[in-house]
């Protein structure tokens, strides 16, 4: 285990991002599904044969062994080495990698010319360095989300990432690279659910989110999460992704948050992160949206709302359902669709490709947890990105030199790039985190200037 490491009964994000029962739920419902062709193309866009990128993984905790489980299945990687500072966490990680090479330091693995790309996947604390002198040592970088937290930490690595078009850079915010998701956008941005009501969103799971150790300064690293020093709580570790998601489908900026949150279960461990928390982050299109999360009860586990005038959008993961109010316009397509009622509500499954449902099992989802997920998507094109950004470099290099800074950086903006989040979106979903955990603590309204999110 690794300062990332999480219990048994920790959130886990593969989960997070999948949909569990969700789908079956919402059948019932009358939900109406919303999903993408199940012949998406496989991550990292179409294969081409011989494609290999080598890679390393810095940080194998609980969270990076699955970003590893995930890498190694995946035909474009090569994974060569991994690394974390905790020797039994790399001895661990090592049964999934069993050919790469072992490091705890990870200056070794940014030394070494032979790796190309990096996944950082430590506690968010320690991202700001490692992005950096990764980028600096010429590695396209992959940095989980959120990408730190301190406003100065992320607008750094921000900056690290623009000033080397050169290099791809990606933060984890993996449900930016997934079809389904890619597919609901300009349906939700269409005006088909009517102007824009509220937005919702909620993470509940009980359990205690701490890791033991029977080392005491081994504990103390592990649990960085329940430390406000360090972390950025339920609504910033977890909620990034959904905060992500709001800007994204909203097409909008967040412009202030308020916020609340106290320790209601977990009051004897000597934690000052809140265990239940809310939030309502106000966007510059007159939108809000309602967080909350909490560590003390699984019912409805975790999923996200869009409100419109004449319908809503439930999503969870790679599942979608869209739910018609009695006045809403016909669309036309909706009678093609299967309906169910449940307490009165009509529903549809809303699926990309059509008006045939996917055979996808009873549950809506792959059975296999590490491939075809938003997390095997997200790396595969981070990695084909990085693939096609480097041999795009230099291909002008050998043409045209390596002197012309701008015109390289403008050869380079032209190349068709894999569905990826980029360091925009990723200070934008890093910075409403930070905010947004600020007024959690502080239980005020924090505002959120809209010079933070350039740089």
């Amino acid at each position: 285990m690794n300062e990332n490491e999480l219990n048994s009964t920790s959130y886990n994000r593969r989960d997070f991002i999948r949909g569990g029962s969700m789908a079956t739920m919402m059948a019932l419902m009358g939900g109406v599904d919303l999903f993408a062709q199940t012949n998406a193309a496989a991550p990292g866009g179409a294969p081409k044969p011989g494609i290999k990128v080598k890679v390393a993984v810095i940080g194998l905790g609980a969270w990076g062994r699955d970003i590893l489980k995930t890498l190694v299945r995946l035909p474009i990687a090569e994974v060569v080495a991994i690394c974390d500072k905790y020797a039994p966490s790399v001895k661990k990680a090592s049964a999934d990698a069993p050919a790469a090479e072992q490091v705890e330091d990870y200056k070794k693995i940014l030394e070494n010319k032979e790796i190309k790309a990096v996944v950082i996947s430590t506690p968010t604390h320690l991202h700001k360095d490692l992005v950096i002198e990764a980028l600096k040592a010429g590695k396209h970088v992959y940095c989980e989300a959120p990408m730190a937290n301190t406003v100065e930490d992320a607008r750094a690595i921000a900056a690290a990432a623009k000033d080397a078009p050169h290099l791809a850079f990606q933060p984890g915010l993996q449900l930016r690279s997934d079809p389904q998701r890619h597919f609901l956008v300009p349906f939700i941005r269409s005006g088909a659910l009517g102007p824009w009501v509220m937005a919702r969103a909620q993470s509940n799971k009980k359990q205690a989110w701490r890791t033991s150790s029977p080392k005491p300064e081994r504990e103390k690293e592990l649990n960085w999460r329940l430390e406000s020093e360090f972390s950025l709580g339920l609504v910033g570790e977890l909620g990034c992704q959904q905060l992500d998601q709001a800007a994204w489908f909203l097409n909008a900026k967040p412009r202030a948050v308020e916020g609340s949150g106290n320790i209601c279960v977990w009051k004897e461990d000597g934690r000052d992160v809140a265990d239940t928390v809310q939030a309502t982050i106000h966007y510059s299109n007159g939108v809000f949206l309602t967080y909350s999360a909490t560590l003390g009860n699984s019912f409805d586990g975790d999923y996200e709302v869009f409100y419109g005038r004449d319908s809503a959008v439930m999503l969870r993961g790679s599942n979608a359902w869209l739910f018609k109010e009695v006045d809403s316009p016909l669309l036309g397509w909706e009678v093609y669709t299967k309906k169910e009622t449940f307490y009165k509500e009509t529903g549809i499954v809303l699926k990309a490709g059509a008006s045939k449902s996917a055979d996808q099992g009873a549950s809506g989802i792959p059975e296999e947890p590490f491939t075809n997920t938003p997390l095997s998507y997200a790396l595969g094109n981070f990695l084909r990105n990085a693939f096609d950004i480097a041999t795009a470099a230099d291909d002008f290099k050998s043409s045209f030199g390596d002197d012309d800074k701008e015109a390289l950086k403008d050869h380079l903006m032209k190349v068709r790039r894999q569905p990826a989040a980029g360091y925009q979106e990723g200070l934008l979903a890093t910075i409403t985190a930070i905010k947004a955990a600020e007024a959690v603590r502080t239980g005020k309204r924090v505002e959120i200037p809209a010079e933070l999110f350039t740089v």
